[in-house]
């Protein structure tokens, strides 16, 4: 199964007039991050960036420059999501932003049924909140402390460890190797009955006749009533539960 987390930053809040000025995605195969990255800083072609915005992200129109419009980098975007979910942190706003920019250029919408919103998931499993991703990661000991500001391939590295927490991926059980697996499927290593029987042949001591004698000679202070001499007698009865235990 192939999954990519991602995230942007925009020049405002109007998915209808601003514009998508960052774009990073993680992408996991299995739930487990693979290495493959996609960011790019994006013009935003002329639209300004709201004073707000700029307060969150720390992108300046100066820092675009020269950067690749969304335009531009659209089809490698597009290629590198081909047959994945797209997994976001409050989604629908940053959906709605791509939507917008791929019917710029005549691209389908992105399929509802492909986005996983995180945030709805966090919702749910902790209705009471907060669930903001710097709240999730101090929920579940992520360290974020270099989120000075939002950025989207970092802010993506980030719920990528939410996410894999919020659906249980860390607790995922172990596999038995084939030999162990029964005919038509693998099993879950609590499945199986492991039953530890008693050794065959005990062990033999390792006690030297030199700590034996400090022993019995520790033992012989202790009184008659001592706890350990009933256990010592309890121990050389046959038949006893502690038979073969060397005292």
């Amino acid at each position: 199964m192939r999954e990519i987390i991602f995230d942007t930053e925009t020049t405002g809040l109007d998915f209808r007039d601003d514009r998508v000025i960052e774009l990073g995605c993680i992408e996991l195969v299995n739930r487990f991050p693979t290495g493959r990255t996609f960011h790019h800083y994006l013009n935003p072609q002329g639209r300004p960036i709201h004073a707000e915005a700029q307060a969150v992200h720390g992108i300046s129109a100066a820092d675009l420059m020269g950067k690749p419009t969304f335009s531009d980098i659209a089809e490698e975007f597009l290629a590198f999501i081909d047959g994945a979910k797209l997994v976001a942190h409050n989604a629908t706003f940053d959906i709605a932003f791509l939507n917008v920019e791929f019917g710029r250029l005549g691209h389908p919408v992105v399929d509802p049924g492909l986005v996983v919103d995180t945030l709805a998931l966090a919702r749910r499993k902790h209705p009471m909140g907060p669930n903001s991703l710097d709240a999730l990661c101090r929920r579940y000991g992520i360290d974020n402390a270099r989120r000075t500001k939002h950025g989207a391939l970092l802010d993506s590295e980030l719920l990528a460890e939410v996410y894999i927490e919020l659906i249980g991926g860390k607790q995922a059980a172990l596999i038995l190797d084939s030999a162990t697996a029964p005919a038509g499927g693998r099993r879950n290593v609590d499945d199986i009955d492991i039953s530890i029987g008693a050794r065959p042949t005990a062990l033999p001591s390792r006690l030297t006749e030199a700590e034996r004698a400090a022993h019995a000679s520790m033992v012989g202070t202790l009184g008659e009533k001592a706890l350990w001499l009933r256990v010592a007698r309890e121990a050389s009865r046959p038949g006893s539960e502690f038979c073969g235990i060397v005292i």
